[in-house]
């Protein structure tokens, strides 16, 4: 203690004669005789210090007690007690904004989770209207101003291409304007009164069929855009269309719930036409039935027109369709019900991309689990043990980020090079299994020409964003459709539409889960010639032996 009010005399003075130089100032000329005047105050001042320090027996205390007596004394008390009145003030004071801003923090992360994410995905045939569709919902939902898009309209006018303007919002680069056809899957986001949407545009060309599994097998709910336009709809749904396969992918990449869109119902061969719209919803039924979809819970139809934007925010006008009672596409998205995933799963998060930016960024969509600031986790299958820094959530920073969020993850630990997609983001105490090879349950949709799917055949797999090559290395059992229970006889080959049991090799290490304990991760697609041929859930992996569930693909 003597040493600290020696330390005091030593500090202070000159502190104290500075304030007191400026307040008293305006009234003295004379600069040092002022400052000897102070210098005696201060040492009366601190007389009282003390004594009002024994009475009260404590630093605490003071700054009240001073208070009451003098003004002046606050000031020099603020100086000579810094460690014990100032700093530990303003320590609670940054205490008091941190805590405050953890409350707002707190507070947006409530009415952020006040409404569900849900990733939605358009598909269908090659000029069905997808992107002009995600593009109108983007200028309605407030997502675009007017002056982006008369900017497009002039630019596709200058192309003879006046009705593209609204696609222009979805296709950003010169290659798909100029085409007029989705390459790469567009990604971006809306909301409605409920629910936070992530929009994935996927191609319709049977080129670009890759890109668009890698964009459904992000989604939760897929809007199949189908043209009204007569010859159109025809041409997307017969054999090798674009409306069937994609149907068919959706279904296996695990989009539960779809809103069939009756798109250009405004247009001068349709007008609205109830005939036409009947016409194109008994053909769909019947189709989206055998694909495994409930029709009763899982789909919903409705009439739009994705250029002019009517019965998408608002329902349509009794005027133009008296016979529409059904909601809009908005109402439609906004009361989808899927089924929830785990936030306190083990984590997974399949990588579809990376990039450097002042560390390693991964992008994916949180399949099960929540990814926390500071969590520490494994990149799979290579084991490399990582440390997450910073999450980005629809381009806004994020604390942390639960299951069906499209997340940009920042880590330390790992290399960008050291990536691939389809590497998994893994929790340490529940790894994702990595395997060569696995036990299967596969439906055969379409064979190519002459050919016979037996033991060796080969073809690509496509499992939640790992494209690999395979082989199939035995068929173990064949499925009764009708029984859905194993055949007793030995299986050699298989026809078209046929279930069976095999075991498929591929030729680097992939992360995958058996389908009964994670359906997103235990989902297939085999593709050969650009064409898919049989879709297939994973039912045993070697770990777990090579047994599964016999159930036939739905």
């Amino acid at each position: 203690m003597e040493h600290q009010m020696q330390d005091k005399e030593h500090e202070i003075p000159d502190k104290g004669v500075m304030d007191a130089d400026v307040e008293i100032s305006s009234r003295a000329e004379d600069g040092d005789e002022e400052d000897h005047n102070s210098k005696e105050n201060w040492e009366e001042m601190k007389k009282e210090l003390n004594e009002i320090e024994e009475e009260v027996g404590a630093h605490d205390e003071i700054p009240a007690k001073v208070e009451k007596e003098t003004g002046t004394v606050q000031v020099i008390i603020d100086e000579a007690e810094p460690d014990s009145v100032e700093v530990h003030t303003e320590t609670k004071g940054k205490d008091k904004g941190k805590a405050a801003s953890e409350v707002v923090e707190d507070i947006d992360e409530t009415e952020e989770d006040k409404k569900r994410h849900l990733n939605v995905v358009f598909i269908g045939h090659v000029d069905a209207g997808k992107s002009t569709t995600g593009g109108q919902i983007l200028f309605l939902s407030g997502q675009v101003d007017d002056r982006t898009i008369q900017k497009y309209e002039k630019e596709a006018k200058d192309k003879s291409r006046e009705s593209w303007y609204m696609a222009y919002i979805m296709d950003t680069n010169e290659e798909e304007r100029a085409k007029g056809k989705t390459v790469e899957v567009g990604r971006a986001h809306f909301e409605t009164e409920n629910t936070r949407f992530t929009m994935l545009d996927a191609p319709g060309h049977k080129n670009y069929v890759p890109n668009m599994i890698g964009g459904a097998s992000q989604a939760d709910v897929g809007v199949l855009v189908i043209s009204a336009r007569k010859g159109e709809f025809e041409t997307g749904f017969e054999k090798g269309g674009q409306t069937r396969e994609h149907v068919q992918l959706a279904k296996t990449l695990g989009v539960s719930k779809l809103l069939v869109v009756v798109n250009k119902m405004d247009e001068p061969t349709v007008k609205w036409s109830k005939e036409r719209y009947d016409e194109i919803e008994s053909k769909m039924i019947p189709f989206l039935r055998s694909s495994g979809y409930n029709m009763k819970k899982d789909v919903q139809f409705l009439p739009i027109s994705g250029l002019i934007g009517a019965n998408m925010k608002t329902r349509v006008e009794k005027s133009t369709c008296p016979w529409w009672d059904g909601p809009c596409l908005f109402e439609a998205l906004d009361t989808v019900e899927v089924t929830l995933r785990d936030p306190k799963g083990p984590v997974r998060m399949p990588i579809i991309d990376k990039f450097k930016d002042m560390g390693t960024v991964v992008m994916g969509k949180i399949e099960s689990g929540t990814i926390r600031e500071g969590d520490s986790l494994l990149v799979m299958p290579n084991k490399a043990h990582v440390k997450v820094i910073a999450i980005y959530c629809d381009e806004n920073k994020a604390r942390r980020s639960g299951p069906g969020e499209n997340v940009r993850v920042k880590l330390t630990g790992i290399e960008e090079e050291d990536i691939l997609s389809g590497f998994v983001l893994s929790s340490i105490v529940r790894p994702i299994p990595s395997v060569t090879e696995f036990t299967a349950q596969l439906q055969i949709i379409e064979l190519l020409d002459n050919a016979i799917f037996t033991a060796g055949y080969k073809a690509v797999l496509h499992v939640h964003s790992v494209v690999e090559e395979c082989e199939i290395v035995a068929l173990l059992q064949q499925i009764d459709p009708k029984t859905k229970k194993p055949m007793k006889k030995k299986v050699l080959f298989v026809k078209n539409g046929a279930v069976v049991m095999c075991r498929i090799q591929v030729s680097n290490i992939i992360c995958v889960e058996k389908f009964s304990d994670f359906p997103q991760l235990g989902r297939f697609t085999l593709r050969s010639e650009g064409k898919t041929i049989a879709v297939g859930k994973v039912t045993g992996l070697p770990s777990a032996g090579s047994s599964g569930s016999s159930t036939v693909f739905e």
